[in-house]
């Protein structure tokens, strides 16, 4: 019998936690003659009462339940990361905490892992989000595919089964301001689709901010795409050679033709064009030294604050 590792962030979602746990329950039960379930809960720096909530399911079923709390908030990314380091399972599952993924897909998921499948991609057909979400999201995945990731799915997600070789490599990869579904799809293995639809949030309100969506978008663009900076690059050049062009013209136009200088409206609209430009290319130059700054200083992705787990009741501290 296999062992399988369900791996849920947590960050504000004491509302959910209980019938998510229940879901799950009722999962192991469809799975019980095919897998061993452990339940790897890790509190991305909650502040409401989330761990309170994980707290009562540990002791509920302290064998199947791992707790790990993290010691502030990092992000969804490294949140899940410092799960994939203490999994044990010959297979991971990463799902929300929201209620909008439904765990009884798992079962499918499994089977299609059983099958020799080593990365199973929960992909949204359609979704139960405002209006604004689903197009953002829309334009999202349609860039990343053109820009970065082509083999990317076109509807997205968060939603996936990997096995042990697949959480591994990421593991080992160690990379910041990256995408973790961008990565699962980069690295490779054998991968395959199970399309669903996604459900509305079951409770509590999502902290997942549009200025965090933002970043998210701009992570996995530049994680994974030269594309920015190229463009930054033809577009200085375009301008450079009709610059010249241009003075050329200007030049010829007065000593041959006396035609006055256009005057200043027409400089002072070159000047700010091009100094927009030239700003605009300086902050993707920046996005991408930021990024290089931030990995060659080696901080910890994420800070363990404390573990509970079936070995030891106790808590723990330990830093990644």
């Amino acid at each position: 019998m296999k062992n399988l590792s369900i791996l849920v962030p947590v960050y504000y979602n004491e509302a959910t936690l209980e019938a998510l746990y229940a879901r799950f329950l009722g999962v192991e039960q469809k799975l019980a003659a095919k897998a061993k379930l452990e339940f790897v809960f890790v509190d991305d720096g909650s502040k409401d009462g989330s761990r309170k909530v994980l707290r009562g399911l540990h002791a509920k079923d302290p064998e199947k339940v791992r707790l790990i709390f993290l010691s502030r908030n990092f992000g969804s990314f490294n949140a899940i990361l410092a799960g994939l380091n203490h999994v044990e399972g010959d297979c991971t599952a990463i799902i929300s905490a929201d209620l909008q993924d439904p765990p009884e897909i798992l079962v499918d998921m499994y089977q299609r892992w059983e099958e020799g499948e080593q990365t199973v991609m929960a992909v949204r057909e359609d979704r139960k989000d405002p209006l604004f979400s689903r197009i953002f999201s829309a334009v999202s995945y349609t860039l990343l595919r053109r820009l970065a990731l082509p083999e990317f799915p076109r509807g997205g997600f968060d939603f996936v089964l990997i096995d042990r070789k697949v959480r591994e490599v990421l593991v080992d990869i160690n990379e910041r301001n990256t995408s973790l579904m961008g990565l699962i799809v980069w690295v490779g293995f054998r991968q395959s689709e199970i399309s669903y639809t996604r459900g509305e949030r079951g409770g509590g309100k999502s902290m997942w901010t549009f200025w965090k969506k933002v970043k998210y978008f701009i992570d996995s663009i530049l994680a994974f795409s030269f594309a920015p900076i190229r463009t930054m690059s033809a577009i200085g050049s375009v301008l450079g050679i009709l610059g010249i062009a241009y003075a050329i013209f200007l030049i010829i136009s007065k000593f041959t033709f006396g035609i006055a200088v256009p005057g200043w409206t027409a400089l002072m609209v070159a000047v700010l064009v091009l100094f927009g430009i030239q700003f605009i290319s300086l902050g993707v130059i920046g996005e991408y030294i930021w990024r290089t700054l931030d990995g060659v200083r080696d901080r910890p992705a994420f800070i363990v604050d404390e573990i509970i787990e079936k070995e030891t009741e106790d808590s723990r501290e330990e830093d990644r």
